[in-house]
């Protein structure tokens, strides 16, 4: 039976190749020097988490599930100097599905004040993501063409939202003309309804025959040989996810020589713990001043109870939603 030092977390398992959630009660977290913990207010779901062959949190054992939070400072430990409690905070955290989750200050934002909770938990990883691969990798420019391979899903519309602050113009795929349609009002040019294949006529055509400065392939090897060949002369290819499950695809060697392709990935699995705290940084400084300003608002498609967090997966699942699915913590 839980007692009153106990607190409510959910794990994450693997069950014949797929992933569950599970509640347990486990003892409320104590920071460690140079940790807070956070009150969880809100927490979103992220796909790649929920895939077995690929998922962040491995196949050996059960671990605390969620990786991005929005809530309260409850506690501060020894040697944390930038947050006190009572503080309204966003992070990017192990166990984000827990009533408590401690974290690295240096891994944690003020919130906003113009964003709800259930906003901001939308933020951590899908904006840092986004950020990283436009800014960082991408260095896109006002008036570049981007290519956002999967952008309805959460990184996708942090994307799209994060390319037009910058002033690029953006080309969206997803295998749904549905999803595509409700991103025209965050301002998307265009949208291409491709599940693989060969999609660059159409990127060409609508670039005027130059093709895509910048491509984002937030879905796997099914869409990389399309960017690729998407690209214009000295463009630039960012590898986001793979979700399609494909980890292997041809590589046309004669378009990256010619056209002098630049290909990189984004991935935080070898990030040291200075370099996660300094892409929090960068982030906070390049894109914090838009959510302050209310010119991007973070897309939530729908909020569930931290009860029914097995509901909210499978509906992630079932890959109908457009950005960021979110549990409210209470």
């Amino acid at each position: 039976m839980a007692n009153s030092r106990d607190m409510k977390s959910c794990w994450i398992k693997s069950e014949g190749g797929k992933t569950a959630f599970e509640f347990r009660d486990v003892p409320m977290p104590q920071p460690k020097p140079g940790e807070i913990v956070v009150r969880t207010g809100a927490a979103s779901l992220n796909r790649g988490e929920l895939l077995a062959s690929i998922g962040w949190h491995g196949l050996d054992q059960p671990k605390p599930a969620g990786r991005d939070l929005s809530g309260e400072v409850h506690a501060v430990g020894e040697d944390v100097t930038r947050f006190r409690v009572g503080e309204r905070v966003m992070a990017r955290a192990h166990g984000a599905f827990s009533e408590y989750v401690p974290v690295s200050e240096h891994l944690v934002v003020p919130m906003p004040d113009r964003l709800s909770w259930e906003q901001a938990a939308a933020v951590p990883i899908a904006f840092v993501t986004a950020h990283v691969s436009l800014y960082t990798y991408g260095r896109v420019k006002a008036g570049e063409w981007v290519l956002i391979a999967g952008a309805t899903s959460g990184v996708g519309v942090a994307s799209l939202q994060a390319a037009k602050y910058a002033g690029a113009k953006v080309i969206g795929t997803s295998g749904s003309t549905e999803k595509l349609d409700r991103l025209k009002s965050l301002g998307m040019d265009a949208g291409i309804h491709a599940r693989g294949g060969d999609f660059s006529a159409q990127v060409m055509e609508t670039t005027g025959g130059r093709g895509a400065n910048l491509a984002l392939n937030l879905v796997g090897g099914s869409m990389f040989p399309g960017c690729l060949k998407s690209l214009a002369n000295q463009g630039r290819l960012v590898i986001v996810g793979y979700v399609d499950g494909v980890m292997k695809c041809e590589i046309d060697l004669e378009t990256v020589h010619g056209k002098r392709i630049e290909i990189s990935g984004v991935s935080n699995a070898y990030l040291t713990p200075a370099e996660r705290a300094g892409g929090a940084r960068t982030f906070a400084g390049d894109l914090r001043p838009a959510f302050n300003e209310g010119r991007i608002v973070p897309v939530i498609d729908r909020v569930f109870p931290f009860d029914e967090l097995p509901a909210a997966k499978a509906y992630v699942e079932n890959n109908s939603h457009v950005g960021k699915v979110v549990v409210r913590i209470p």
